[in-house]
């Protein structure tokens, strides 16, 4: 699965976004076999790797190799009949209004929605045990139940972008039983942040308050940039202690958002393209030199009317080096 994954990405990271993808004939043009890492069984029977177009199909898909795809069909629900050993799912560009409790139930399989290459903003390649997805771009979907991905163990990556879905349409628990670490849903009408682990772009978010993150202790990845932030409160990050990147940029913050420095494992924070006009010698590192902290990759503060030339060096004792700090550029 590694391998697939990994192919997958190399050979498209240049393609144009909603472009058509072909991915049966891309697995097989590239001699992908697409084989369950918990597999264990060596038989070299092509048809236990593959499904035919026949009954186990759903109607107006296609099925081959684990493959489901199902993309512009005008769909209006999530297709019945899907087979466990599906591990792909095709889904963009249909009529579907909702995502009901029980439409992936039994697919403990699935690791991905294609297209692999339209990966959302800032989600670099990993591992490929943590790049599972399931893509729904371009539907209509105005309404996700509770438990609606319950039990889908490896999905790691939700995108639900292009769609009218608003936080009304988002049921509490909407997001329970999945170790997602990223949900993408750019183009939504949110004016809040969702109750998920999340990364919204291109909304109109105006505050960060010190609840929106309790009840998702093991998020790693936050992306809230391109809304219309003025201020987080304090506490808000608190409950995400294995935070390792936060996106902020472009935002109206006035000032670096607070708590950052007890974030023992934050690695990247975006802050570039904000009003931040002040940075405090405490905001980013712990006070304490004896407290342990993961060194900073990337501090971005580029584009903001922040005095660089004022900054205190020691603001900055806690990051890899000094290519590590992104500063001046406001214009």
């Amino acid at each position: 699965m590694r391998v697939i994954l990994l192919l997958c990405l190399l050979t498209l990271g240049n393609a144009r976004l909603h472009q058509p993808f072909n991915i049966t004939a891309f697995l097989q043009n590239n001699e992908i076999m697409m084989a369950d890492s918990d597999d264990d069984d060596d038989d070299d029977d092509d048809d236990a790797d593959d499904y035919d177009e026949d009954d186990n199909c759903p109607a107006g898909c296609h099925c081959s190799l684990k493959v489901l795809q199902c993309s512009d069909q005008g769909l209006i629900s999530v297709p019945e009949k899907i087979t466990e050993e599906t591990m792909i799912i095709d889904l963009q560009n249909n009529d579907i209004t909702e995502i009901k409790e029980d439409d992936f139930k039994g697919l403990h399989k699935l690791y991905t929605s294609v297209p692999l290459l339209q990966l959302a903003d800032g989600d670099p390649g990993k591992p490929a045990s943590q790049c599972g997805r399931v893509r729904f771009h371009e539907n209509k979907i105005n309404r996700i139940q509770k438990d609606a991905f319950k039990g889908l163990k490896k999905l790691h990556v939700l995108e639900l972008g292009a769609n009218p879905l608003d936080n009304s349409g988002i049921e509490l628990g909407a997001f329970n039983g999945v170790s997602t670490l990223y949900v993408g849903m750019a183009e939504a009408k949110l004016t809040a942040v969702p109750k998920g682990n999340i990364c919204v772009m291109w909304y109109k978010i105006s505050k960060v308050e010190e609840e929106d993150f309790r009840r998702y202790k093991n998020l790693q990845r936050l992306g809230l940039c391109f809304n219309q932030i003025k201020t987080v409160e304090n506490g808000s990050f608190s409950s995400i202690s294995n935070i390792r990147e936060i996106n902020l940029e472009h935002n109206r913050l006035k000032r670096v958002p607070p708590g950052l420095d007890h974030l023992s494992y934050l690695q990247v924070i975006f802050l570039h393209g904000n009003k931040i006009s002040k940075v405090g010698v405490n905001d980013f590192c712990p006070i304490n030199p004896s407290t342990k902290k993961t060194r900073y990759s990337i501090i971005s503060l580029f584009g903001n009317p922040v005095k660089y030339w004022e900054v205190n060096p020691v603001t900055f004792r806690c990051v890899t080096g000094r290519r590590s700090i992104h500063l001046g550029n406001f214009k």
